[in-house]
């Protein structure tokens, strides 16, 4: 009898020492998983599309909450160490959109690969790269991915290559990419994003014809967030309806605000690409909170009632945490520990990021020709030599 009171008063001291919200989480019983109905996708060329149902299981919808929550807050951090001038030069923020990379992300493999813009930070982090590696590339410091060389607009990883400054210019990179894949024989797809504003250049429309005449297995997507730059759609385009751009090619009108969504019809364009049937085309909708770059501040062009309507009813975050908990796959005091969790990663982040030495000068001609032994790059003038280390 002894024994076990002397047990029952060491479990009740153990839950003494932790907060009481992890007791209430851990003794709470919730579900493995949930079925939840999703917008159907509008269609062009394409008999059927993805399914209007999903499953989002208790640990997937975990992990896209955090993923979705510490892009978001890391990019609410770089714009705060952008206004105290520690980033510099160019910086395009993903806030609004973190569905659209989360939800990309989670419908391919990691071998698979994908190519974008120069909205790039959430790409960047759902492709491997930790956020002290991210914000410490921001403010071009030595651990930064692109060694503090690359900046906003220039981030890789592993199968991810860029980050990619000129409008639409990625976009036949990626149909290469995606040549390689054939050429190779694997079974891998390549993603091409690009915005709303590049969906007019003439080089998207050579790539389309490419990857159709030789079946590359491409999904091109438009990240569609209303405004190229500071001009709507309606004011910038004959036809809005951008998943149709491809005339030949098949394509699909996606909810962007929505993860399972976003989800779900990426998974159903890389099994299209998978079957050999060539290229497909997405378009997803979404929206961004911030304006166009850190120079722009998105409310010269819109209202601010237009950005707090879709703040409030359209949110990505929101709407997988208003789901998770309704359907009993999360509790609210859950989620706000992944919160404070979040923001103490991005406050560490933050510190690495403007401790960090910058690269030193000798270092400027390093990584730019894969070359062994290294030799000599001219820099400014004849007399300036760098060593060229790959």
């Amino acid at each position: 009898m002894r024994k076990m009171l002397a047990a029952v008063s060491r479990v009740l001291a153990g839950a003494a020492q932790k907060p009481a919200s992890r007791v209430l989480v851990a003794s709470r019983n919730f579900a493995n998983d949930a079925t939840f109905e999703i917008k159907k996708c509008d269609l062009h060329r394409l008999e059927e599309g993805p399914p209007v149902t999903t499953v989002l299981t208790r640990e997937d919808g975990l992990k896209y909450y955090r993923m979705m929550q510490t892009v978001r807050r890391m990019e609410l951090k770089a714009d705060q160490l952008y206004k105290q001038k520690i980033i510099r030069g160019f910086c395009h923020l993903c806030d609004g959109q973190e569905a659209c990379c989360v939800g990309l992300e989670a419908g391919i493999n990691p071998t698979d690969h994908l190519i974008t813009a120069y909205r790039a930070h959430g790409f960047t982090f759902n492709r491997g790269h930790a956020v002290r590696a991210i914000l410490a590339e921001l403010t071009g410091r030595r651990g930064g991915c692109a060694k503090g060389k690359g900046g906003s607009m220039h981030m890789y990883a592993k199968n991810f290559y860029g980050g990619n400054g000129i409008v639409g210019a990625q976009v036949p990179l990626g149909a290469g990419i995606a040549l390689a894949c054939k050429y190779n024989g694997k079974d891998e797809v390549c993603l091409t994003l690009y915005g709303d504003g590049a969906a007019n250049q003439g080089q998207i429309f050579e790539a389309y014809n490419m990857a159709a005449l030789w079946k590359l297995p491409c999904i091109f997507i438009c990240e569609n967030n209303r405004y190229g730059m500071g001009t709507s759609v309606e004011r910038a385009a004959a036809s809005t309806d951008y998943y149709k751009r491809g005339d030949f090619i098949p394509g699909l009108r996606v909810d962007g605000m929505d993860i399972l969504c976003v989800r779900e019809a990426t998974k159903f364009a890389a099994a299209y690409c998978r079957s050999g049937k060539g290229p497909i085309l997405m378009e997803l909708q979404t929206y961004r909170y911030h304006g166009h770059s850190m120079s722009d501040p998105g409310v010269s062009y819109r209202t601010r009632e237009e950005i707090q309507e879709v703040r409030s009813k359209s949110d990505p975050i929101m709407l997988l945490k208003d789901r998770m908990v309704n359907s009993n796959l999360a509790s609210v005091e859950e989620l706000k520990e992944i919160d404070v969790e979040v923001r103490k990663e991005i406050e560490d982040a933050a510190q690495f990021a403007t401790a960090d030495p910058e690269p030193p000068l000798e270092e400027l001609g390093y990584h730019i020709y894969s070359s062994d032994p290294p030799f000599e790059v001219r820099g400014a003038n004849q007399w300036i030599k760098f060593k060229s280390v790959s």
